[in-house]
């Protein structure tokens, strides 16, 4: 499968975690990866960084929207500090964003499916760049809030749905610009109920130097996190909980993984004091979302194919 990752890697280490799970998969041939709430060509650097230790340092990368774009809502936006997370400085990738948009354009015209785990705002900018770009490509997008997560997991509401409400306007170009029946929402509600795990960590150690870096920022990430506080306030997590795995999940689905249920669900938007709502109403476009998913088989499917143990079906 021919694939496009937009991704505002080294904030929440999931996106390293997908980028991880694409480099395993066989069955993948990345087009580009764009970056968006950038600062500089950092995240960019981090991209080339990850795909150099995989040896696909042959994948073009370019930086896109920056945060200095005043598109975002009011933010620190920080990254993790990198010597305990990255082993040191990592070069960073600047460029312009038209380069981006490019890179965007040229994979949806080479028939990429387009995965956006990170805030919309590239897509955005394509679209209103050239309108009706987006009719053209099948598109996965990690966000959205439409049900309040089962009982047990964290019980996020909207205004916890960073990609989304980071550029709610630029959610809601995407959002209304897509073609339905090319595009899948993977929301925040069923993203909730997956797991990266303590457990994980000695089996990532050893796949590898990428699977050595996820391991690396997991252990950081868990120094840095009170997760037993998160324990108790979200029983159904695991007693070993780490950090949700929204964006490998958006990319399993993106790549036909069985362990997940969706459903074509008439999704209103609407625009409300700075935030992009969804909500039910039987009037409204259909659009397909994700609506359950197997949280455990997932998290034994991400592992597994980390490490080399899982087949790309």
């Amino acid at each position: 499968m021919l694939l496009h990752l937009d991704t505002d890697i080294g904030g929440d280490i999931d996106d390293l975690c997908a980028l991880a799970w694409l480099l395993a998969r066989d069955d993948v041939e990345l087009t580009g990866v764009t970056t968006v709430l950038e600062r500089d060509g950092t995240r960019a650097g981090y991209v080339r960084h990850v795909l150099a230790l995989a040896g696909r340092a042959d994948v073009p990368v370019a930086a896109g929207a920056d945060v200095s774009s005043g598109m975002f809502r009011p933010g620190k936006y920080e990254h993790h500090p990198e010597a305990p997370y990255w082993g040191g400085p990592i070069a960073a990738a600047p460029g312009a964003v038209e380069r981006a948009l490019d890179l965007l354009a040229d994979s949806i015209e080479r028939g990429a499916l387009i995965l956006a785990i990170g805030p919309f705002t590239n897509l955005a900018l394509l679209e209103r760049r050239a309108p009706g770009s987006l009719r053209r490509a099948e598109v996965v997008l990690m966000g959205g809030s439409i049900a309040t997560p089962p009982a047990g997991f964290p019980q996020w509401d909207y205004t916890w749905d960073f990609n989304v409400q980071s550029d709610a306007a630029g959610a809601f170009d995407v959002l209304t610009a897509l073609d339905p029946d090319r595009a899948t929402i993977v929301p925040l509600d069923v993203t909730a109920q997956t797991a990266l795990r303590a457990a994980d960590l000695p089996a990532l150690r050893a796949a590898g130097a990428v699977g050595a870096l996820v391991a690396r920022q997991a252990s950081a990430l868990a120094s840095e996190r009170a997760a037993s506080a998160e324990r108790e306030r979200y029983p159904a997590l695991p007693e070993d909980f780490i950090n949700c795995q929204h964006d490998p999940l958006a990319a399993a689905v993106a790549l036909g993984w069985d362990g997940a249920r969706a459903e074509a669900l008439p999704l209103a938007l609407s625009r409300e004091r700075g935030w992009l709502r969804m909500r039910l109403d039987t009037a409204a476009r259909k659009l397909r979302v994700v609506t359950a998913v197997d949280g455990a088989a997932f998290s034994a499917h991400w592992i597994d194919t980390i490490v080399g143990r899982g087949s790309s079906a």
